[in-house]
């Protein structure tokens, strides 16, 4: 099916768009080519560092946990991780003040198995927790931090060699270039475009949907991930149609979301269509249901389904579309 802009009129989307949160973290691009930066960093005994394993982190009641980066990175080598089997990666400086002071350079420290509480550099209370455990009572740094350390981290995982000779690859540039001894190429972290999508029939109606069991209360805005060789909105038209059957008339980019699990980046769509009628392909989603802004308010208040949670895009995106806050069923 194709695309064309004039298949419906531009003011049935909203010209709105979600707000742009501003970075909070400097990544420092530049400063991270020079060579020996993270070295000297870990040894000026001014910058902090998180620690990850297994895609979780060390994380305290107060939030992300950040030692000492020299002191730990002696710890983690006296233990025998550092040297061989840990990596040091520069996260950036923080722009805004939160639980580090502002113009904190961050590290990342990767290790293979995680750490005991207790031990080393690490305090008692500690543990090991993934992103979605604890974002609910991280700030605005600590989030984006953790963001961009899960990604960095399962890229460094899963691309330890050349994809064109299969020798080990090097890390440089503060561990965001891998580089290959035998052939000298680069490799870069990677990150995967999906779209994520609201769609809104003709009478206004918002279109969710859900995969696995027919009979689970989850629903959720509809998302695939962009094909070589496609647009973003072509993919917003192939993924609709493809999942519940409804032809696609016009769609408005609003906003993004990194989701890096492992490296996708959420694109997300509103979009319209004539059709009122879904049909589920059966595999990816199991139940399509229309909601106006009232049905979708009550079916959430009484407990008939659930909705994405505030953390993620989706949410937003159907708050965009409500027009206001949703609220949630109370425990």
């Amino acid at each position: 099916m194709s695309y064309t802009e004039s298949a419906a009129p531009a003011n049935h989307l909203m010209e709105t768009v979600l707000p742009v949160r501003p970075a909070v973290v400097d990544r420092g691009s530049g400063v991270r080519l020079k060579p020996g930066m993270v070295e000297d960093l870990i040894g000026s005994g001014t910058a902090k560092a998180m620690v990850i394993s297994q895609r979780k982190a060390l994380v305290t009641p107060r939030g992300l946990w950040f030692g000492d980066a020299r002191t730990l990175w002696q710890d983690l080598s006296g233990a025998g991780a550092g040297a061989g089997a840990a990596t040091a990666i520069y996260l950036g400086t923080t722009l805004v003040p939160s639980s580090l002071p502002e113009g904190t350079a961050v590290l990342l420290f990767t290790v293979p198995e995680p750490l005991a509480p207790g031990t080393s550099s690490v305090p008692e209370d500690a543990e090991w927790a993934g992103f979605r455990e604890v974002a609910g009572r991280l700030d605005a740094c600590d989030t984006a931090l953790f963001i961009e350390a899960s990604a960095i981290s399962n890229w460094h995982a899963t691309h330890t060699h050349c994809p064109q000779c299969g020798t080990p690859t090097h890390v440089e540039a503060g561990g965001w270039v891998r580089r290959c001894p035998a052939d000298n190429s680069e490799h870069y972290p990677r990150t995967d475009p999906a779209i994520i999508v609201t769609v809104v029939g003709p009478d206004g109606r918002l279109l969710l949907g859900g995969g696995g069991p027919a009979d689970a209360r989850n629903y959720s805005t509809l998302a695939g991930f962009v094909e070589p060789g496609e647009s973003l909105e072509q993919a917003v038209v192939r993924e609709i149609g493809e999942e519940v059957g409804v032809r696609v008339t016009a769609c408005q980019y609003l906003g993004s979301q990194s989701w890096p699990f492992p490296a996708s980046l959420m694109l997300g769509f509103t979009a319209t269509t004539d059709d009122s009628v879904a049909k589920p392909d059966g595999v990816e989603v199991t139940r399509a249901r229309w909601f106006s802004r009232e049905e979708l308010q009550a079916a959430v208040l009484s407990g008939e389904i659930t909705i994405s949670t505030r953390l993620s895009i989706a949410r937003s995106l159907i708050e965009h579309w409500y027009g206001g806050v949703i609220e949630d069923l109370q425990p």
